[in-house]
């Protein structure tokens, strides 16, 4: 079968210089390195034809022979005595390479063996008593637990894992360049260490099985939306004996009805009869732990805002607690009565005659626009 060109190998021109064949050569060996195509044939054939062509282009004895001869210039059994195949072996690939992966251009070793488990988020939603007051409550999440069929081993029952031929056990090979050693995951076992010949049939070779279990969350006094809380060792279970991660619970908080929160504070709206706000009197307000009378002044105003102390919601973080805001809206009256409304006309009769004594925002506001529009208004 006859050979590519090696210049075409590498993808270069016959006149690239030294540098261009490098750069080429790096290039190629990193898109197609074994690491990086596992169980991939056809790219492991790739990958050796470059280090064969890199192998003899580097050399400039054998270079000149190949540009004269061809192939036949550097084949052992040719006319060029020459260099033969696949002269470079990892070691080179990797001289070549460590300054891409020791300046961040290439993936640092893994560590082979045991891995700890992925962190995991579970988002619950809570109501404002129970972000206020804490509570208790189970959860269902997804989990992976050790394979009972095959105890944990991913091999088929009454097999078990062999040690890995290629790094013996150690989950990761080394690959050395003059005074330099780069470490990489092994690529025959992926960094476990042992190779399964006869994957269990239940869990599929991965030695654990997806099942779902109940945990029970205790939450504080005083959480909000956006607060976390961690349940240590409850996250992903960890791979060949490693450490679980952790469960991270989101807290969110679901709007209420009545109160909204800022903070540890609660603001409410409370709609008040305008007889009430002008003649003043006693407003029953509701807090989260039950109710308040609030004394309303004579001439309050809608827009007015009432502090209750110590109504509001604990810090989770202290003892401090927040407040209550109460804001006044002044409700207008509907559906009337005939009885009403003439009232209400005698009532407006005497108002007029009071002028700006009883309405001095009204009188107010409308001098303001007479002074910026001519001829607002006749009165």
């Amino acid at each position: 079968m006859s050979k590519q060109d090696y210049y075409e190998t590498l993808g270069v021109q016959q006149n690239a210089s030294d540098s261009d064949l490098r750069k080429a050569y790096r290039r190629k060996a990193m898109k197609l390195h074994p690491d990086r195509n596992p169980d991939d044939a056809a790219a492991e054939d790739k990958f050796k034809e470059v280090q064969e062509a890199y192998s003899v282009l580097k050399d400039s004895q054998k270079r000149a022979a190949y540009d004269q001869f061809g192939h036949a210039g550097v084949d052992p059994s040719g006319a060029g005595g020459g260099a033969g195949g696949a002269g470079a072996g990892f070691g080179d690939i990797f001289g070549d390479i460590f300054g891409d992966i020791f300046s961040g251009g290439g993936r640092g070793a893994q560590g082979g063996g045991a891995r700890r488990g992925s962190d995991l988020q579970y988002n619950l939603e809570l109501t404002l008593e129970e972000a206020a007051f804490g509570t208790k409550v189970d959860i269902r999440i997804p989990s992976a637990e050790k394979c009972e069929s095959c105890n944990g081993t991913g091999a088929k029952k009454g097999t078990h894992p062999e040690t890995c031929s290629t790094c013996h056990g150690q989950g990761q090979v080394r690959m050395q360049q003059g005074f330099f050693s780069v470490q990489q995951p092994c690529p025959q076992c992926r960094g476990t260490g042992k190779t399964i010949a006869n994957p269990c049939n239940v869990c599929h070779g991965q030695g654990r099985v997806e099942k779902s279990k109940i945990l029970s969350v205790t939450v504080p006094e005083g959480v909000d939306t956006g607060d976390r809380i961690r349940l240590s060792g409850e996250g992903e279970m960890g791979g060949h004996g490693g450490m679980s991660g952790d469960l991270y619970v989101q807290v969110h908080v679901k709007e209420h009805h009545l109160f909204s929160r800022e903070g540890n504070d609660l603001h409410i709206q409370v709609p008040l009869r305008f007889t009430t706000a002008a003649l003043g009197g006693d407003l029953t307000v509701p807090t989260l732990k039950g109710k308040v009378k609030l004394k309303i002044p004579a001439e309050t105003q809608t827009g007015k805002r009432f502090r209750i102390g110590g109504k509001g919601i604990k810090s989770v973080r202290s003892s401090q607690v927040g407040d209550l805001y109460c804001h006044i809206i002044l409700e207008t009256p509907v559906n009337l009565t005939n009885k009403q409304k003439e009232l209400l006309e005698k009532f407006e009769e005497t108002m007029g005659k009071g002028g700006r004594k009883h309405s001095p925002k009204e009188h107010s506001w409308t001098d303001s626009v007479k002074s910026k529009f001519k001829d607002w208004l006749d009165n």
